[in-house]
C-alpha cells in the first residue's frame, strides 16, 4: 500500500504506464554526529507503485436522465473512503446527435442511432477509457448495436447490457422461470430480451398491447407527463402507470421483472414489489462495468 504521505511522481523511463508512481524522500541520521558535521548521513528517495484504475466510459444522452443514474450508481457500488478511491470515469452526452431508438426501429427513421453512438464510444476511448456501457435498453437491438460492434476500437471492451441482466437474474435468483419485462415497444418488438432469457431457460411474461401502449410507452414519452419530459421529478401519473403494469406482470406469473428501459428505474427504485424482485438494469449495468474495469472496487451487493 501506498503510504499516506507518498506524494505522486513524474514516471521514471523505467516504469511501465500501467503503474501510478508515488515518492518519499527519507534521511537517515548518524546518531553520533562528529563536531562540525551534519547529522544526515544519507538521502535516499523511495517508489511506491500503485496498479492504474480503468477509466470506464459512459455514452450517455439515451436518455441523458438515465446516464447521469447509471455514474451515481457506479459511485454507490465503489468501495470507497475518500475521493482517490474512486474509479476514474467519463461520460460523453449528446442527445441532439443520437436519433430515438425506438423511432428508428419502428421505421419512423431511418437514420441508425448506432452510428452516432459509435463517434461517442470513439470519443470515450480516446478519453482514456477502456470499458465501455450504454445506459440505453434499446440501443443494444441487433440493428443498432451491430453498427456499434463494427466499429469498436481495438482493445475496448464494450459490456452488453441485455446480457449481463439475464446472467445476473439466471445467478442470483436460480429459482425464478418466469420473467417480465417492461420496456419500450421497441425493445420488445425486437426481441432482444426474449431471446437472452430462452437462452438460459427462462420465459419471458409480456404485458398486453393495450397495457404496453396505454401503460408503458405513454409513461415514458407522452410529453405531459412521460419520464422524457419530466425526469427530476418524475410526474405521480408516470409512476402510478408504470406500476400498474408491474402488477399485470405479476398477475400473469412473474417471478421477477425487468426493468427493461433506463427510464423506468428513474421513476420506480423499489427493489421488490409485493416480494417479486424489481431489476434495475442500470445498476446491472453499473455492477458489470465495475466488475470488468476495477472489481477490486466493487462493493459486495
Amino acid at each position: 500500500d501506498v503510504p499516506g504521505n507518498a506524494i505522486p511522481a513524474p514516471y521514471p523511463h523505467w516504469v511501465p504506464r500501467r503503474y501510478d508512481v508515488y515518492t518519499i524522500d527519507i534521511q537517515l541520521l548518524d546518531p553520533f554526529p562528529k563536531k562540525g558535521k551534519k547529522a544526515v548521513r544519507n538521502s535516499y528517495r523511495l517508489f511506491y507503485f500503485q496498479q492504474m484504475k480503468k477509466m470506464i466510459g459512459v455514452v450517455g444522452g439515451m436518455g441523458p436522465y438515465a446516464g447521469l443514474d447509471l455514474v451515481k450508481k457506479i459511485f454507490d457500488l465503489t468501495i470507497a473512503s475518500s475521493d482517490q478511491d474512486h474509479v476514474p470515469i467519463t461520460m460523453v452526452s449528446v442527445p441532439h446527435t443520437i436519433e430515438d431508438r425506438t423511432k428508428f426501429l419502428s421505421g419512423e427513421s431511418t437514420d441508425n442511432p448506432g452510428i452516432a453512438i459509435s463517434k461517442v464510444v470513439e470519443h470515450l476511448a480516446n478519453q482514456g477509457a477502456s470499458v465501455i456501457g450504454m445506459p440505453c435498453n434499446t440501443a443494444h437491438s441487433p440493428m443498432i448495436f451491430q453498427e456499434i460492434e463494427k466499429r469498436l476500437p481495438h482493445n475496448i471492451a464494450f459490456i452488453h447490457m441485455i446480457q449481463e441482466v439475464v446472467r445476473f437474474i439466471a445467478e442470483q435468483f436460480p429459482a425464478v422461470s418466469n420473467v417480465g419485462i417492461l420496456a419500450t415497444s421497441g425493445t420488445l418488438n425486437t426481441s432482444i430480451y426474449d431471446d437472452e432469457l430462452k437462452r438460459k431457460g427462462l420465459e419471458p411474461v409480456l404485458l398486453s398491447d393495450q397495457e404496453q401502449n396505454g401503460l408503458v410507452d405513454s409513461s415514458i414519452y407522452d410529453p405531459e407527463y412521460g419520464i422524457k419530459s419530466f425526469s427530476s421529478p418524475v410526474t405521480q401519473q408516470a409512476k402510478q402507470n408504470l406500476k400498474k403494469g408491474i402488477l399485470s406482470l405479476i398477475k400473469n406469473s412473474a417471478e421477477a421483472i425487468i426493468l427493461g428501459c433506463t427510464e423506468i428505474p428513474i421513476a420506480i427504485t423499489e427493489s421488490s414489489y409485493k416480494s417479486i424482485p424489481l431489476i434495475d438494469t442500470t445498476k446491472v449495468l453499473a455492477r458489470a462495468l465495475l466488475l470488468n474495469s476495477n472489481p477490486d472496487s466493487l462493493k459486495n451487493n
